[in-house]
């Protein structure tokens, strides 16, 4: 089987990502959004993103661009690059995604389905139920999910076999990595299937050779993140402080706030109900204190880098 026809889940700050690379790279694709205002919040990540790319691929261009630090590989190899081409390449990507908001036509002839939905368990069933519907024979489905297991799900796929995880990291372009994960009742075809994919549009994939929460880059970045707010709402220190403590420390390009607003909070937000109800005795962090917290920024409306305004404030 080859992956021509791709259909994102989603347009939060991941699924426009995967959607921008994906046809940057040349596939087919269509984000499905569940409604009118889903548009309004994804068209303006779709604009920002060609923004992203044009600006990068013109660093690229300049000597002070062609560093380790500053080269996106998800764009182009250093020794290959052309400018022309990727701006070309940023065009057609900006054109040719579609937005629907009727299911069964965006998958109609999904060749692949890449389910990036926030990180809640019961709405991620309800979609694969209804999905499972629609779906041609052919269609392989995968889960961006950053926390869950791809075998909580499988059973409600009606297509077991040809379901399974891929992860990417935030700024697909730039941290192109993909860890690619199967569950027990995935078919080995389908596992090399994904892995394929992940060359095709410029990430390095990485297999993850056993079932875990959290795959290997967030098993690491999620207690550094629960670290950081646990210092804050216990009153320790302030973002930004606990920022510099581990940029200036670490030499690392980016602190845990930094990260959680990138991110985004309503990701945060929803890792952060996985562990509330783990008793205190338990609980190494202080997950109470982080869900009042990441609640009180979401009401304000301040959801991180894609509202303008997060722990951090940003130009938009």
């Amino acid at each position: 089987m080859k992956i021509k026809n791709v259909v994102v889940i989603g347009g939060g700050v991941l699924g426009s990502q995967i959607a921008f690379q994906s046809a940057y790279c040349g596939f087919n694709v269509t984000i499905w959004l569940r409604s009118e205002s889903s548009i309004t919040r994804t068209q303006p990540k779709l604009d920002h993103l060609k923004e992203v790319y044009t600006d990068t691929i013109n660093l690229m261009a300049l000597p002070e661009g062609q560093t380790p630090s500053t080269w996106a590989r998800g764009i182009a190899e250093y020794d290959t690059f052309d400018k022309d081409e990727c701006l070309k390449n940023v065009e057609a990507a900006y054109n040719n995604v579609k937005l629907e908001l009727d299911l069964a036509r965006a998958v109609k002839d999904a060749d692949l389905v890449i389910e990036s939905m926030a990180e809640n368990a019961d709405e991620k069933i309800a979609f694969y139920r209804k999905v499972s519907q629609l779906l041609p024979e052919k269609t392989v489905i995968v889960t961006n999910s950053s926390t869950l297991l791809p075998s909580k799900f499988a059973k409600y796929t009606g297509r077991p076999e040809k379901y399974l995880s891929l992860h990417f990291a935030n700024s697909i372009w730039k941290n192109n990595t993909a860890e690619i994960m199967a569950q027990k009742q995935t078919d080995n075809s389908c596992f090399d299937l994904i892995m394929d994919f992940a060359e095709q549009i410029r990430m390095i994939p990485l297999p993850v050779r056993k079932e875990k929460s959290g795959y290997l880059l967030n098993s690491m970045l999620i207690p550094l993140l629960f670290s950081g707010l646990d210092l804050y709402v216990n009153g320790v220190s302030d973002p930004e402080s606990i920022d510099k403590a581990w940029t200036l420390g670490t030499g690392a390009p980016k602190g845990p706030f930094q990260i959680l607003d990138t991110v985004g909070l309503n990701t945060a937000y929803n890792i952060v109900l996985m562990y509330v109800k783990v008793p205190s005795f338990l609980a190494p962090y202080n997950f109470k204190g982080m869900e009042k917290l990441l609640k009180k920024y979401i009401d304000e409306g301040k959801l991180g880098k894609s509202s303008g305004e997060g722990f951090y404030k940003y130009d938009k």
